[in-house]
């Protein structure tokens, strides 16, 4: 709409003042000097962009490894079909790719109640009508019964 009155008014205009005070047209000048800099500062600008762009690239490929490291994890413990864009997500960050203190604290828990689960133990108390103090006195008395039974014995 801007483009439209000054397009039919601004020749008008023009013919009027009989172009005093024409301004330069904004393609002539340069970048540095519409954001109000140097040459030189607008070139140090530049470069600090360039290096943060290639940090926050940098960082941001290492999160999605990590990420990948994780559903890699999970897809091993799961028995899940591997994926090949997680491995190319590890593969381009590098060798340096760790799982987040947080979440390798996390994973060793829940292996170790894995393990405990997988136990003879873990499994006796999916059991619910055990009674573990009942199981272990029976136990402590078969074993002290059997200690007697070996003293009394000859030929021991």
């Amino acid at each position: 709409m801007a483009f439209m009155f000054k397009h039919m008014i601004g020749g008008q205009l023009k013919d009027l003042t009989g172009g005093l005070g024409e301004e330069k047209p904004e393609a002539e000048k340069s970048e540095a000097a519409t954001k109000g800099m140097t040459q030189e500062e607008f070139e140090q600008y530049q470069e600090q962009l360039a290096e943060e762009k290639m940090e926050r690239d940098a960082s941001f490929a290492q999160k999605k490894a990590e990420r990948a490291t994780v559903r890699s994890h999970f897809r091993e413990k799961y028995r899940l079909p591997k994926s090949e864009l997680d491995d190319t997500q590890i593969q381009a960050a590098g060798d340096d790719v760790e799982l987040p203190t947080e979440l390798a604290k996390m994973i060793a828990e829940d292996n170790q109640e894995e393990e405990h689960k997988q136990s003879v133990l873990g499994q006796l108390t999916n059991i619910q009508n055990v009674d573990f103090d009942q199981l272990k006195e029976k136990a402590q008395s078969t074993i002290e019964d059997l200690k007697q039974s070996a003293e009394k014995c000859e030929l021991m």
